[in-house]
């Protein structure tokens, strides 16, 4: 069979797949469950994620195809003098023979990375105490702060990252105050990736008319028998106002780390500036971000971050370049059919440059989701990346998602 013959059944299998995951996502009868249906004055719901993932990358591994479903089962008790218990199941599983993909554990190493492996585990299970502005919680649980940029639970994965922790919360008025020690990070790679840790995590909050004022401290140990210690120290103002009737939206960040091991000491610093406004409907964001480097050694890092969310939904800087990362980037975004509609451009240069590695290529991110009915939502994304001159390794990639979800 020639490789005109090959392409095109590639392209009728994912159209194929693509069909039915767009089928699926119109119910043929009324959910036989209330949401969030209540048990015994607790609450609980059944999570679905039905996901259809492609990977085209310019290089020798094979395009990747997955199918994967995502069931969570939740179940939170009724609260008795403050306390409350909450346990959380995960499973994610490829579905009908749609598995020619890298799954980060060892399996189809030939083909691109999709980063959905076959998972079943307790995603949270934590005791709650919550009285008069104040939250605490011990166990499995899920910790997110400001965005999700510097810790967060990389919801876009099938396997959400979640963390064994202690964490305290007091909320008074415009204040915040949040604490957390964090034992163990449970990645969205299976147990087998996950790791020990020793990580506290500090963020303090303020809320005026002008905006919110953010500071944080994140101390970060991974425990493996080595000295090793990632500490960021930074602050933030995020807000909205008006200038000639129009409603603008501002942020500007900044944090500096330093990065310590047995043998090796690195300082980076970060910094964000953001503006936007929203007029007709229509919301357009213009922002820079830069992930220092140290001389070309070290680039800024966020291992606990929702990283898909930032860079490019394609995740060519999961990891930062040692050259650092300087993404200048414009978004646009509306209501489409009762759905919204979003297109963003990166353009990604090195923050320092060091042999030859300089523009570090562009991107193209669109993507469209809305609700079906009360119970349901569907939505396609698609990320173009082009690598530039000097990217560092990097190739041109593609990546399609098309999905349905519900919710009982």
């Amino acid at each position: 069979m020639n490789n005109t013959n090959i392409n095109t059944n590639n392209k009728k299998r994912q159209l194929t797949i693509i069909s039915l995951a767009i089928a699926a996502s119109i119910p043929m009868a009324s959910p036989a469950f209330a949401s969030e249906s209540s048990a015994n004055n607790g609450k609980a719901f059944v999570d679905f994620r039905l996901r259809y993932e492609n990977v085209d990358q310019d290089n020798a591994l094979k395009d990747a195809d997955a199918l994967t479903l995502r069931t969570l089962l939740h179940y939170q008790t009724k609260t008795l003098n403050g306390l409350s218990a909450t346990v959380e199941f995960e499973d994610s599983r490829e579905v009908f023979g749609v598995d020619d993909y890298n799954d980060t554990l060892g399996k189809n190493t030939q083909y691109s990375v999709i980063a959905d492996p076959n998972t079943t585990e307790l995603d949270q299970g934590f005791v709650q105490y919550k009285q008069k502005g104040f939250t605490g919680k011990i166990g499995r649980q899920v910790i997110t702060f400001d965005g999700h940029r510097f810790v967060g639970h990389v919801g876009w994965r099938q396997d959400k990252q979640t963390f064994d922790a202690i964490s305290l919360n007091y909320q008074q008025d415009a204040l915040s105050a949040s604490y957390a020690y964090i034992s163990k990070r449970n990645r969205i790679f299976g147990e087998d990736k996950d790791l020990d840790a020793k990580d506290h995590l500090i963020n303090l909050s303020y809320k005026s008319d002008l905006g919110k004022l953010t500071a944080y401290s994140y101390l970060l140990e991974v425990d493996e028998g080595m000295d090793n210690s990632l500490d960021t120290y930074g602050v933030s103002f995020d807000g909205k106002s008006k200038l000639a009737d129009f409603p603008v939206m501002y942020r500007v960040e900044f944090a500096s780390q330093e990065m310590e091991t047995d043998s090796q000491d690195y300082d980076a610093d970060y910094v964000n500036v953001e503006a936007g406004t929203k007029f007709e409907g229509v919301t357009v964001k213009l922002g820079w971000e830069s992930l220092g480097s140290d001389d070309g050694d070290y680039g800024f890092s966020t291992p606990l971050a929702t990283l898909h969310k930032f860079n490019g939904w394609s995740d060519q800087f999961l990891a930062t370049p040692k050259q650092g990362l300087e993404d200048v980037y414009v978004s646009v975004s509306t209501k489409v059919l009762d759905g919204k509609f979003l297109v963003a451009y990166h353009d990604f240069n090195a923050d320092e440059d060091t042999a030859g590695v300089d523009d570090l290529g562009d991107e193209i991110n669109v993507s469209y989701s809305r609700s079906i009915y009360k119970n349901f939502t569907g939505g396609v994304k698609y990320a173009s990346y082009g690598a530039g001159d000097s990217a560092a390794g990097k190739v041109d990639t593609d990546k399609l998602w098309v999905w349905v979800g519900a919710r009982f």
